[in-house]
């Protein structure tokens, strides 16, 4: 796949969340991710995050040990966009609680936040027992793969992860979008039309559907499923910005073609 083509699709997730959210958490060098251990909940406005950071850096520094408030912790630092600041806070607790699932889960999280996802596969391989599988942390860990390029693997990952949570919409949303990373728009549309049908449904999991839709170039349609959960004119925006983003790419690809130093292997 080529490079641009990840950075468009991940360009255009954000759009999708930001629309569902009013505020991104999204990570800018992967597909939106849902449903993952400890992921902030994009409902809350900024102010409600920092004042839960307050909260909970105020118990943190009381006690470092505990799994849950470090968690927490962790979770608003994030949600403002402190990553690295997260991924030291669950650092820590693992050192205190090597064999909390929640916590390495977290801290597996953080690290692929924050851009370092090699060590972020070993964590959560920590996280992972065969003998007692958790379908979050194989999510996870497909979407740290999915960031890694590592398509074909985090696809596996995620049918692993839906074996132990049948029509989980989180993790068919996952799935769906890594089908996009792979170029297969339409398997991509199919399995974000189930995780958007299940119960349960977070609007972010309908925003990647539009956000596949408008990739193939059905914006009316991509505005009407994108309608259902924002206003018409935020909507209308980021499918106008999308347009926008793939005439660029048609662009791109044009010079490419006319000219004769492209190189014949650009993946």
């Amino acid at each position: 796949m080529h490079r641009s083509y990840a950075r468009l699709l991940a360009s255009a997730a954000i759009v999708a969340t930001l629309a569902a959210a009013g505020c991104s958490t999204t990570s800018s060098t992967g597909p939106d991710v849902t449903g993952s251990i400890a992921s902030p909940n994009t409902s809350r406005s900024q102010v409600e995050w920092r004042q839960e950071m307050d909260t909970f850096a105020e118990r943190y520094r009381a006690n470092p040990a505990d799994p849950e408030v470090a968690i927490r912790y962790a979770r608003a630092l994030r949600a403002i966009g402190q990553r690295a600041q997260a991924a030291a806070v669950l650092q820590q607790s693992a050192v205190h609680n090597p064999q909390n699932r929640e916590v390495l889960g977290a801290y597996g999280r953080a690290l692929a936040d924050a851009g370092n996802f090699q060590l972020a596969l070993e964590v959560l391989d920590r996280a992972h027992t065969q003998d007692d599988p958790d379908w979050r942390i194989l999510s996870v860990k497909g979407a740290v793969l999915d960031q890694m390029g590592r398509h074909a693997d985090a696809q596996r990952h995620y049918a692993s992860a839906l074996r132990l949570k049948p029509d989980e919409p989180s993790v068919l949303s996952n799935l769906g979008l890594s089908y996009a990373l792979s170029k297969d728009l339409p398997k991509a549309e199919a399995t974000l039309r189930r995780a958007a049908a299940q119960p349960g449904a977070e609007p972010k999991v309908r925003q990647n559907l539009a956000l596949v839709i408008g990739l193939q170039g059905r914006f009316q349609e991509a505005e009407q499923v994108a309608s259902s959960d924002v206003p018409p004119n935020e909507a209308a925006s980021n499918v106008a910005y999308l347009r926008q983003m793939l005439a660029q790419q048609d662009r791109w690809k044009k010079n490419q073609r006319s000219s004769p130093l492209t190189p014949t292997a650009a993946h």
